[in-house]
């Protein structure tokens, strides 16, 4: 195994900006519970959850491994339970006193659990903390951006291998197991981490041709042939062919931390309708990166985009068909694949320095294609910067 740890210097300021929300909002403390934001401020993913009082040291608890959880957090308090009922008592025990307000993540905690928890503490009125959870997780730190970075040169390398091994023949479920193998051979994780209770996530989109399209399947008979319909996003059975446009959109993960990159693809030619599509979503792609930076907002650089595919001659097409169009561009990302703040139509999130997004123009020709591209990149002070270390580029092999 590769040792991997969080720097306590990042556990330390990541705490203390969560206080800062506690206090700000009157609450007494938070309860961490969600694996992802149990690790952020824990250091360490081990079965338990993280008590963080406003004003006083925090009391990690865990079931299992304790051992593991000593090695891996470096918070000063860490105690053994049995369960989530022994939790009151030890906190009464450490604090003298038990929180009259406490946040919990309700963006993500089933209900079931969240009366187990209102019954543990009688008395006590729960508030969301999920919001300054990923508020405070949207910031990041240089550490941070230096970890996406690996995982973005893990990418490349999987991209230039999709390049050199791309064929006619191979399903497009095929190649991805193809690729994927070959990402996971270098630490690819496999696991991606989405908080929508309703969405997978995987890396396997692989989309050619008309499977790119799905008003054109819906439209054709059930063949066998395209995306899979009881399951309609990915990869399909549709067999590789030359002389069309093969979008790959690969999400990947290195100790947790996400990158999401899309390429568009082609076998021998590009076909001139497809290429001039391709063009268009990189314009649109570099234009954003240009114009985006700290005191703009999601919703300004979304209208800048429409404005630009329209500009372009490409309105029809941008971000889906007539009547199915998307309203976003781009997403947060970092320790989950899909993060706020959202860059979508209407957006009132400011940009800061330290976010990171994954910017995706996509153009969808009906019955036709699908073509795009999707870089991740941070806010700086002055500007952006891409993390992605993939080349913004169409791929004819």
């Amino acid at each position: 195994m590769t040792p991997f740890s969080i720097p306590s210097v990042q556990i330390e300021k990541r705490l203390f900006n969560l206080q800062e929300h506690l206090r700000v909002n009157r609450l007494d403390g938070a309860l961490i519970i969600q694996r992802v934001d149990l690790i952020y401020f824990s250091g360490t993913a081990q079965n338990g959850c993280l008590y963080v009082p406003a004003h006083e040291a925090p009391l990690l608890f865990i079931k299992r491994s304790y051992a593991r959880a000593r090695k891996e957090s470096p918070l000063k308090h860490v105690l053994r339970i049995q369960s989530l009922k022994d939790v009151p008592g030890l906190i009464q025990d450490f604090y003298s006193t038990l929180p009259k307000k406490l946040g919990l993540e309700l963006d993500v905690m089933p209900v079931n659990q969240f009366r187990y928890i209102e019954s543990l503490f009688p008395g006590c009125r729960p508030a969301d903390a999920s919001g300054w959870i990923l508020a405070i997780r949207s910031i990041k730190s240089g550490w941070e951006i230096a970890q996406m970075t690996q995982t973005a040169d893990m990418s490349a390398k999987t991209f230039a291998y999709i390049q050199a091994a791309l064929q006619e023949g191979y399903t497009e479920m095929e190649f991805a197991g193809i690729f994927e193998t070959f990402a996971r051979r270098h630490g690819h994780a496999g696991k991606i981490r989405i908080r929508d209770y309703q969405t997978e996530g995987y890396s396997w989109h692989v989309l050619s041709g008309r499977s790119g399209s799905l008003p054109g399947l819906l439209d054709s008979p059930a063949s066998g042939q395209g995306t899979s319909l009881a399951f309609p996003c990915g990869a399909g059975q549709k067999k590789l062919q030359a002389n069309e446009p093969i979008m790959v959109d690969f999400a990947a993960v290195l100790n947790g931390f996400h990158m999401d990159e899309t390429r568009m693809f082609a076998i021998d030619t590009m076909p001139d309708k497809a290429m001039q599509a391709c063009e268009d979503a990189i314009n649109i792609h570099d234009f954003i990166l240009e114009k985006a930076g700290p005191g703009i907002s999601t919703g300004a650089l979304f209208k800048m985009a429409r404005d630009r595919a329209d500009a372009l001659g490409c309105a029809g097409s941008f971000l889906g068909i007539p009547g199915n169009k998307v309203r976003f561009i781009g997403h947060g990302i970092g320790h989950e694949l899909i993060e706020p703040p959202i860059i979508a139509e209407g957006g009132q999130e400011i940009l800061r320095p330290g976010m990171t997004f994954a910017l995706e123009p996509k153009l969808v020709v009906k019955n036709e294609f699908t073509a795009g591209i999707e870089s991740v990149f941070t806010v700086t002070g002055k500007g952006t910067r891409l993390i992605s270390r993939v080349p913004v580029k169409i791929f004819v092999c």
